[in-house]
């Protein structure tokens, strides 16, 4: 009898041991999750704040300067912060491409119109060291996970 007894304390022992090392890793991974969650989150909504819309006008000229030749070749494009949060001028932040082929970010010159920070509703130019041939061109600009394509024609 006494053996019985002592069979059923050691199997209770070894069962109360495996459930606590099973809800220990399951708290471990439950607060891993949590913390990727909560750095996810707070990307989501940086990206969800920011917004930005290229307003020049695909049909002007203005946009191109060739400069009569010199090798000063730059696109210019009006961008306007239409989002929820205050973005950086510096060009490190963009990634843009011309026709498919990335513009370093010495090519890169951004500037805010009013010469004051890029919050909501100020309108930045982004100055683009980029030579075009004649024909249809395709401008990517893409910050913080917002994207936005202007499309023209140079002739």
């Amino acid at each position: 009898m006494s053996s019985e007894s002592i069979s059923s304390l050691i199997l209770f022992i070894a069962a109360m041991l495996v459930a606590a090392g099973v809800a220990g890793t399951l708290v471990t991974n439950v607060n891993e999750l949590s913390s990727s969650i909560d750095t996810h989150s707070s990307d989501v909504r940086e990206q969800i704040d920011t917004d930005i819309e290229i307003i020049s006008d695909p049909g002007s000229g203005a946009m191109y300067d060739d400069s009569e030749g010199n090798g000063n070749e730059t696109i210019t494009l009006l961008v306007k912060n239409t989002g929820e949060r205050t973005l950086s001028t510096d060009p490190a932040h963009l990634d843009v491409t011309v026709d498919g082929r990335y513009v370093s970010r010495s090519e890169l010159t951004l500037s805010v119109v009013d010469g004051s920070t890029w919050r909501e509703g100020t309108v930045a130019e982004l100055e683009i060291g980029e030579p075009l041939e004649t024909g249809e061109h395709r401008i990517v600009v893409t910050t913080s996970g917002d994207r936005e394509v202007f499309e023209f024609y140079h002739g």
